[in-house]
């Protein structure tokens, strides 16, 4: 059964830095390509970062020069290391199969950017 548990959230003040994990377990993490998206208040969600098996990286330009994805498939984890955060970073961030994700969604974690 696949679980994704996301953590490192919490409140940064705009120019700060969080770096947020994901725990994975289910088989998923060795062979697929991951990512972290995030949903702000009565936004879509938006993918933000993606990393390949084979750990090749895309971000969006929103987020490019600040944002970077890794993984490390020893520990089932993937990261997202966030630096000079803007208030527009407000979001619940997820992980997931990337680009095309999968139906099933952990909780999220929380990034609140604000003065």
């Amino acid at each position: 059964q696949v679980q994704l548990v996301e953590s490192g959230g919490g409140l940064v003040q705009p120019g700060g830095s969080l770096r947020l994990s994901c725990a994975a377990s289910g088989g998923i993490f060795s062979f697929s390509g991951l990512g972290w998206y995030r949903q702000a208040p009565g936004k879509q969600r938006e993918l933000v970062a993606a990393i390949s098996q084979y750990s090749s990286t895309d971000y969006p330009d929103s987020v490019k020069g600040r944002f970077t994805i890794s993984r490390d498939n020893a520990k089932n984890t993937v990261y997202l290391q966030m630096n000079s955060l803007k208030p527009e970073d407000t979001a619940v961030y997820y992980c997931n199969v990337a680009p095309t994700p999968m139906a099933y969604w952990g909780k999220g974690t929380l990034v609140t950017v604000s003065s």
